[in-house]
């Protein structure tokens, strides 16, 4: 069993819609089986990141995020507000396997049925079109964002630094996700650079993304 007292708390924050924030997400959790982690599940929202830039965006995703963003991020929200931040990794697991792994999408039928699956109850469907845990939801974006700006999106991962200040950064964005010891190297290298001070961005070249038709 982990020594809690050494065991490194990282802080993730995810959308559920989010395709890129699921497959870091699956990433982090092949690296808490190579290294001494604990993932602590935050929520954050893009519908959130972009209300007030709709109409800069493209047409297709601007809808995307009128339609799709609201509904899942309020039901964990909800969740999270009645039975407690714990319920987020499998819940966060159960909906983003249905939505990503298995091009359900967004659904109400996929955030039903990963309710059931995560042992929650089914009435927090009532707060797919709205509920009064907004004010919750939109002060824990904030938490994740605040902490590395507004230009990026999710997700958004933040571990202590050596000087006991957090070091936080977005992403990184990978997949499929690693496993195994190249998920740990992936790992070391992110936090590596992440720990410079002047650190930035760094990108790679590629040819080829994976297909997010179902968003």
């Amino acid at each position: 069993m982990p020594d809690a007292s050494t065991t490194t708390p990282v802080d993730f924050w995810f959308d559920p819609l989010c395709p890129w924030a699921w497959m870091t997400s699956r990433w982090v959790l092949e690296v808490e089986k190579v290294r001494d982690i604990k993932v602590r599940w935050h929520l954050m929202s893009l519908a959130v990141l972009n209300e007030d830039k709709l109409d800069e965006l493209p047409e297709e995703y601007a809808e995307m995020l009128a339609t799709k963003a609201w509904g899942p991020v309020r039901v964990v929200a909800a969740a999270q507000e009645e039975h407690g931040a714990e319920v987020l990794g499998d819940l966060y697991t159960a909906i983003g396997t249905r939505i990503h792994n298995d091009g359900e999408g967004p659904t109400k039928e996929a955030v039903a049925a990963g309710l059931k699956e995560a042992g929650l109850p089914g009435s927090l469907m009532d707060h797919w079109d709205a509920t009064p845990y907004e004010p919750q939801l939109r002060a824990s974006h904030k938490e994740g964002i605040d902490k590395v700006g507004q230009d990026v999106g999710t997700p958004v991962i933040a571990v202590p630094g050596a000087d006991g200040e957090q070091i936080a950064f977005f992403g990184p964005v990978v997949t499929p996700a690693p496993k195994g010891e190249e998920a740990a190297r992936l790992w070391d290298g992110t936090l590596a650079v992440a720990s410079v001070p002047g650190f930035y961005e760094i990108k790679r070249t590629r040819t080829k993304g994976p297909d997010f038709g179902n968003l």
